[in-house]
């Protein structure tokens, strides 16, 4: 048996993942890694026989971090089967929900999941506030940037390594020779930590009054559950409908004068890392924010389609209703399928059945020959029959937004690499990956006032319309039918498969982004992007693996999403104490 590195769990996401890597004969550098999710989904099998129009608040029960997005999918699964058509209005306010999900979940990813990988938290403590200060006030104009202002960070730092309990920053590797940001870089990002922990309380906001509550809010198939009703207190009014801007500006000013410097910043120091932690080379979208219906692709903001082999120039078809194209594979996970664990299987025609053969916890190391993790392995067919595994997320819909021309992405990118002074290829990357997903911040909150002048707009017209209620009823259903309903979520592409009969679930499949990237070798040995993406790095210290971290958290994991567990009714299935 290999000797191994074994980073389990990796903290700092939602779930719990298993990394394993096997050094070469120096054992500094990584010859071969192994991504497992531990923990198992049952919700297919749990949505199995209920009403279609339930499944969203089953779905979104999945993961808390990704809230809204399994509810989006899965409503928009049974809209697709039922051939529902959406008010404009409903349209809109769901791209303002998704988008205000993507502008908080990728703030709270930098600051709160992995800018801990770049940032020295304990460093900050030989700042010299003014420094700061003058170092802040260069990069923009956020008015919380005065010496005071960071000396008193600097004295709540210190309180907290004098106590000798860092708290929320416990068990970090400070003083790894990896970090290199300056003392003063490392208190502005460390000051900004905390305030990004205030501000998503206020970005919240825009979920409950659309949806009544966050996370989780409420969503209904044929619209969205919000009246609107200028002369009411309980409905979208004038008032909440003033608030919802004010929450606007508030998350856009946030992404462009701290977000945006912030990552320029602190990437202006890891240049080397441009060249570190792509894997594939091929990337997928779905495709989102469409204010004409999600059947007409044209108008989708974020374009739907495949690249390989960092082909920019060409942008491969992809169909989610194509039986051969996607498919989800088990010859390396826990599951079986009835015709075999080396076939493929679309979601239509997708299973469910767990079969657990790995070693009994706790181990030593994963049995990478057999099935090692709960994860499938999802992968799709091109036009000329290969089968390839692919990355989905921040980077792939930046690329894809790039290779189709659309404006403010390429000035963006194209000033950034200006800024790094780094060639277009450092965009495939670990660095690139953490780029791509502030650039996509900047894009969709500088698009979420467009929408709503557009909601605006069509209040004051007089349409006021949120709901359509045709089809409502199931006695007016097809006996069998299915649908897709497909997403951007913040960590990429994510899409819920239903086949209704009889009015009832038959079967049902969410593919998740971090199935996609997280997944498994296939039958055919090819790994997924976390498996590839980690190849070739070399570790500084072995004991304290800290590149392994930098370029997994590059993708925001959310294991959770792609294995998850309730009994029906609702029960804590087990416990698990970490001391």
């Amino acid at each position: 048996m290999s000797q191994r590195i074994v980073v389990d769990p990796i903290t700092r996401i939602e779930g719990h993942l298993r990394i394993e890597a096997e050094m070469d004969e120096t054992g500094k550098t990584i010859q071969s890694a192994y991504s497992s999710g531990t923990m198992v989904r049952g919700i297919e099998i749990i949505l199995q026989g209920r009403d279609p129009r339930d499944a969203w608040a089953f779905t979104q029960r999945i993961c808390g971090v990704c809230t809204l997005v399994h509810g989006i999918a899965s409503v928009r699964a049974v809209e697709n089967a039922l051939n529902y058509t959406l008010p404009p209005n409903a349209q809109l306010i769901r791209n303002l929900m998704i988008a205000s999900q993507f502008v908080h979940d990728h703030v709270m990813h930098f600051y709160h999941l992995h800018a801990l990988d770049w940032v020295d938290i304990v460093s900050a403590l030989k700042a010299n506030p003014k420094e700061t200060s003058e170092l802040a006030q260069s990069l923009s104009h956020y008015p919380k940037s005065s010496p005071g202002y960071f000396s008193d960070m600097q004295i709540k730092l210190k309180k907290f390594v004098e106590s000798g309990q860092l708290g929320i920053f416990s068990q970090g590797y400070w003083g790894h020779p990896a970090y290199k940001l300056p003392p003063e870089v490392n208190l502005m990002a460390f000051a900004h930590y905390l305030e990004a922990l205030a501000w998503q309380r206020e970005a919240a906001k825009l979920h409950t009054i659309f949806g009544g509550k966050n996370p989780h809010p409420n969503f209904l198939v044929g619209g969205v559950p919000c009246p609107i009703d200028l002369d009411s207190d309980s409905a979208i009014n004038a008032k909440k409908l003033a608030q919802v801007q004010e929450i606007i500006t508030l998350m856009r000013d946030f992404v462009e004068q701290v977000y945006v410097p912030d990552t320029l910043a602190i990437a202006g120091f890891y240049k080397d890392w441009a060249s570190k932690g792509e894997g594939l080379g091929n990337f997928m979208t779905y495709g989102d924010f469409s204010e004409k219906g999600m059947d007409d692709l044209s108008s989708l903001l974020i374009p739907r389609g495949v690249i390989l082999n960092r082909d920019l120039s060409t942008i491969h078809e992809l169909d989610l209703n194509a039986p051969d194209q996607i498919q989800e594979y088990v010859s390396h996970a826990w599951y079986n399928y009835s015709g075999g664990k080396d076939q493929g299987l679309h979601p239509y025609e997708g299973e469910t059945e767990l079969n657990y053969t790995g070693p009994t916890p706790p181990y030593s190391q994963l049995e990478v020959d057999k099935a090692y993790s709960w994860l499938k392995s999802p992968r799709w067919k091109g036009p000329d029959g290969t089968i390839h595994a692919v990355e989905v997320g921040p980077l792939a819909r930046i690329l894809m937004l790039y290779a189709t021309e659309h404006e403010q992405t390429r000035a963006l990118v194209d000033y950034t690499l200006k800024e790094l002074d780094v060639p277009i290829e450092a965009l495939f990357s670990t660095l690139g990956r953490t780029a791509a997903r502030t650039l996509e911040t900047q894009i969709i909150a500088d698009t979420m006032p467009v929408w709503y002048d557009n909601l605006i707009a069509n209040i004051k017209a007089g349409d006021t319309k949120t709901f359509n209620e045709q089809l409502w009823e199931p006695a007016s259903w097809p006996l069998q039918t299915k649908g897709v309903g497909y997403t951007e979520a913040p960590r990429g592409a994510l899409a819920h498969w239903i086949v209704i009969e009889n009015e009832k679930i038959a079967n049902y499949q969410a593919v998740v982004p971090s199935t996609w990237n997280a997944g498994p070798r296939d039958a055919q040995g090819q790994m997924g992007a976390y498996e590839a993406a980690l190849q070739g790095h070399t570790l500084h210290d072995a004991k304290q693996p800290l590149e392994i971290l930098r370029t997994i958290h590059s993708f925001d994991p959310c294991i959770a999403c792609a294995v998850h567990l309730h009994d029906t009714d609702g029960k804590e299935m087990s416990q698990v104490k970490v001391c």
